[in-house]
Parts: structure tokens; sequence; C-alpha cells
């Protein structure tokens, strides 16, 4: 027999769909004939797959190791918490048991640098490089290490992480530096995701772009997303009808902060731009100063090749000087969220993008 108590992250929901998370590999009609033969059952009684789960509620589950095994798909903690042991694996021909990879030893190890954790949310400053999603099965992205590192510190148990998942709440490119919300919580991850669709959460980035500018702007317009090639088409706002039926809307604020030559001849500016995204689709921030005529510097799908190569060869630059700098949180805020209330939180520019800002400000 198998003991279950709802936690945090799995009340409020369906118990049938409950039991479809913790037991995977079951179908739908077992599950339902488990729970007519009681074999299944929810603080003590029958139960038909229909109740909703709340925090504290008792689940038992009546099968064999090896049977909840086989429809969990991973072998189960040695105990209702994680174990520092590894369980048992399953048998080899000749009898002996080998053990099994914890489900948290299938998740790399990461160092991570966390600027703010409270018991929903974390804020990590993602380097350069690193994916905040998986493209592919084998990729290894800011997801995976956000739930190790979640095991590592005794935050998140394999029994937890059967029906929850942590996981990020907004993503970045993989060549854009800063700040990535993630939810340790349901309710972490939900409220972050409330915000973020009603466009709560003021996103400011920092970008290092080609050409001199010295007044801000708010633009308005369409972006049409190409899948084959990864890469977006922007409309003015005046063009929606030339924008294919998928364009989107999008809005983008500018500011600039400093600008000055730059480079050995010191005959090509460079701004500093401090960017608001009010809206946040793929590529938004890129294609728009692209399209403006002040391309990202050092990025290799929008920008230009010329400024491109002075920069690396000058200062070394390889990636797209585009950082997510600042999050600035509402005051008024989900529930179980208070602690964010009107916080302030920002990133540090990785080191080429600080060494460029050095340059810039030195050279006006």
């Amino acid at each position: 027999m198998t003991e279950r108590i709802i936690g945090k992250n799995d009340a409020g929901q369906r118990f049938d769909k409950y039991l479809a998370k913790l037991l995977p590999n079951a179908s739908k009609g077992f599950l339902y004939k488990m729970l007519r033969k009681k074999n299944i059952t929810l603080n003590g009684k029958k139960a038909d797959g229909t109740e909703k789960v709340l925090a504290g509620d008792v689940i038992k589950l009546f099968f064999s190791d090896e049977t909840m095994e086989k429809f969990s798909g991973s072998p189960l903690p040695a105990s209702s918490a994680a174990s520092d042991a590894a369980p048992e694996g399953r048998g080899t021909p000749d009898g002996r048991r080998t053990p099994a990879v914890r489900i948290r030893d299938r998740y790399p190890s990461h160092p991570l640098n966390v600027i703010y954790e409270d018991e929903h949310i974390l804020l990590v400053n993602k380097p350069q490089g690193m994916l905040t999603q998986k493209a592919k099965d084998t990729d290894e992205s800011l997801n995976e290490y956000l739930i190790r590192y979640l095991f590592d510190q005794g935050s998140l148990t394999e029994e937890e992480f059967r029906t929850f998942h942590p996981s990020v709440a907004n993503r970045l490119d993989r060549n854009t530096s800063g700040i990535v919300i993630c939810g340790k919580t349901l309710p972490g991850l939900q409220g972050m995701a409330e915000l973020i669709r009603n466009r709560s959460i003021g996103k400011y980035y920092y970008a290092i772009v080609l050409g001199k500018s010295d007044r801000g702007m708010t633009v308005r317009g369409y972006l049409e997303k190409d899948e084959r090639s990864n890469t977006v088409r922007l409309y003015g706002p005046e063009d929606k009808k030339a924008a294919g039926p998928d364009a989107v809307p999008i809005e983008t604020a500018y500011r600039p902060l400093l600008t000055a030559p730059v480079g050995p001849d010191g005959d090509v500016y460079a701004t500093l731009m401090e960017v608001r995204l009010i809206t946040g689709k793929t590529h938004q921030i890129r294609a728009h100063l692209a399209s403006l005529g002040h391309p990202v510097g050092g990025d290799a799908k929008y920008g230009d090749a010329a400024f491109n190569r002075m920069l690396r060869d000058c200062y070394g630059v390889r990636m797209q000087l585009l950082h997510a700098r600042r999050l600035e949180f509402p005051k008024t805020m989900p529930a179980g969220l208070d602690a964010l209330s009107g916080k302030v939180f920002e990133a540090e520019p990785p080191l080429k993008m600080k060494q460029l800002i050095r340059e810039i400000r030195n050279r006006r």
C-alpha cells in the first residue's frame, strides 16, 4: 500500500487529474476501475474521481511496489520523503537488484546566479548561451537546472515531483542574458503567469545598438513569425492588412541612456538603450530595433555585420548585447505573493557588456 498526502501544489484539482499525473502509464479505464473497487481511496472512502482534492487529503493506493513502479514510470522513493539512499531498481536476468537512478539524478547540476528566492519563486540571472527551456530532448536548460537546484536545496521531494514540476515562468533567447522568473510552487507559477498575461510586471532591458540616438520613443506594430527560418517580420501599425493572419500586435518603449563613438577610429556610434518590453513576443526587441536602424550589437540574425565584426575584433563581443536588466513588480499581487509587492530587482550585465558600457561612458 502506498499513501500520499495532498500538498499545496496539488490542491484544487480533480482527483482523477491528480491520479493521471501520479500514474501516467495507467489508462483512465484502469484508474476508474481501481476507484470503483476501492483499490484507490480518498480520505479512507470510495471516490469516483470527480472530487476536488484539498491540502491534507489522504490518498491510499492498495498496489504492490512493482505495480506502482510500472504505472508511475519510475522507481518509488524509499519513503514518503525523498531518501538519501537510491531505491532499488528492477531485477536483472540473474535475479540481482540493481540500484535505480533517483529522479533528482536525472537532472543535471549547474550553478545558478540566484538574485532572489522565497517560498514560491526564484529569480535567476541567466547567462548568455544558456537555454531557458529545451528545444530538443538532448538539450540541457535552465528548466532542468532549476529542478536539480530545488532537489539539492531540499525544497522539492521526489514524491512532490511526481505530480508537480517547477518551471520557468518567462523565456529569454539563448544568447540574451538576464532575469528569468522561476516558479517553485503551483501558486508561484500561477501568480506569475497571471501577472505576465496582464502585463503587470515592468520588464526593462539593456541593449547596446548601432548608431546615435538622443530621444526616446514608443513603437507599435505587428509581428509575424516564420517558423521555418525562426525569424520574424515586422509591420507598422498602419500595415495590419499586409501582415498575415497570424501576425500579433507588439509594443516596445525605448530610451537612450548613453551614446558615443566607439571602435579604433571613433567613427562608429553606439548607444546604450533602456528598453521596456510592453508586449513580449519572439525576437521583438531585436527585430524592432533593427527596423528602426539601430540593430543590437552582436546579433547575428537581425544585426549589422560590419558593426558586429568591429565589436568582436575590438572588444571580444561574440554574443548579442541584450540583457534583461530589471523587473518591477506591482503593488497589488496575486494571493500568496505579497512579499513581492512593489519590489524591484536588477541583474548585473555580462562582463563584455559592462566593459562596453564603460567604454561608451568614457568616450562621451
